[in-house]
């Protein structure tokens, strides 16, 4: 016989995702990007307007706040609104005395719309659409003469 244990059994409720990866040893880095992201909603009104789609809270190092913003215009725009954002961070408990921000070159926003780039066209292909166009045009002349006519070229078909 071993000397290992059996493990006990789990019940045979599913728990939600989210409170599975709660529920483990490694919630540590879970819990922090949760905190983080609600501290960035409590701080988020208190940007200017055009700023606040340019920047987002990227962490809490001690007594920083760091923000990561998309330019460096915006960057200098964040320093202008830190003495406000620090008082509502103090007001909030948190024992911030600076406010940071890096400059990334990746949108902070990215778009989901996929951009699409047509494939080119094989010369096996090419020579195909020759053919069968060359075919449309012999049959469309031996028909008649009122053959009906290509919009953009002005070509009979």
């Amino acid at each position: 016989m071993s000397d290992s244990k059996s493990k006990p059994r789990r019940s045979g409720i599913a728990q939600p995702a989210l409170q599975a990866a709660m529920s483990d040893a490694a919630t540590d880095p879970v819990r922090r990007a949760l905190w983080l992201d609600a501290l960035e909603q409590q701080l988020r009104p208190c940007l200017p307007p055009t700023l606040a789609p340019h920047c987002r809270l990227a962490n809490v190092a001690g007594k920083r706040l760091v923000f990561i913003v998309d330019s460096p215009v915006w960057r200098a725009k964040l320093r202008l609104a830190a003495p406000e954002l620090i008082n509502v961070a103090q007001s909030i408990g948190l024992a911030i005395t600076e406010v940071t921000a890096k400059t990334t070159t990746a949108p902070l926003h990215p778009s989901n719309t996929v951009q699409r780039t047509a494939k080119p066209v094989s010369e096996a292909s090419r020579s195909a659409l020759k053919a069968i166009l060359a075919s449309l045009e012999d049959s469309g002349s031996a028909e008649s003469g009122n053959a009906p006519q290509d919009r953009r070229s002005g070509r009979k078909l």
